[in-house]
């Protein structure tokens, strides 16, 4: 087991891109919620608790998940007030974890980009929300422009650093992440963009519903 030391040399630096990058996209993520004084929501993916918090701030009550065990103690450690923090991943039953009905928004943020099997995901995150609740997705922007552009450029090999474990496993444009939200059931998904010129944005925001 990490000590607290060993979990803030190991996270320190992942913290600060990882704030540094909410930042960018919070205010998208907040004019998408739905309209509600107190929305139960749960954050797949939520690290050390960055959003999660600053969705709690805002009245709502929150549930993040993740699978590092070490990025969840330190957000417990660092995040108060109506949220709490469980290790489990966006395959788990999530059945223990959620309200009666079903949660009102399920919140991704930087997240389906990393998973295997983002259908599965989604299949399950539709089976969590209540009926007209809805899920917000963020994850890197791949459209035609943006692809010309990093050949032009010989980049690629650059954007898809080679380096390091982990890292992005799937690449989204707004139409593949749109089928694949319209395969799992949801509808009426509504995009977003963040950062960088029109048609090289770095990320896109996605909201999109189950039906009532």
């Amino acid at each position: 087991m990490s000590t607290t030391t060993e979990m803030g040399t190991r996270y320190g630096y992942v913290m600060f891109r990882e704030e540094a990058h909410h930042r960018l996209l919070l205010p998208i993520i907040r004019s998408l919620l739905p309209e509600g004084a107190s929305l139960s929501i749960l954050d797949v993916g939520c690290g050390t608790g960055f959003v999660a918090a600053a969705l709690a701030e805002l009245g709502h009550s929150v549930t993040g998940i993740d699978t590092a065990e070490d990025g969840i103690a330190i957000a417990r450690k660092a995040v108060s007030g109506n949220v709490r923090f469980e290790v489990a991943s966006a395959y788990d039953d999530w059945s223990k974890l959620k309200p009666e009905r079903g949660w009102d928004v399920v919140t991704a943020v930087e997240v389906i980009e990393h998973l295997y099997s983002p259908q599965r995901f989604l299949h399950n995150a539709y089976h969590a929300l209540k009926p007209g609740g809805c899920i917000i997705i963020t994850t890197p922007y791949h459209g035609y422009m943006k692809n010309l552009a990093l050949a032009l450029l010989n980049a690629w090999d650059r954007h898809f650093h080679v380096h390091h474990e982990g890292g992005h496993i799937k690449f989204f444009s707004r139409r593949t992440l749109a089928a694949m939200l319209e395969n799992s059931g949801f509808t009426e998904a509504k995009f977003r963009y963040a950062g960088r010129a029109p048609g090289l944005w770095k990320d896109m925001i996605c909201r999109a519903k189950v039906p009532s």
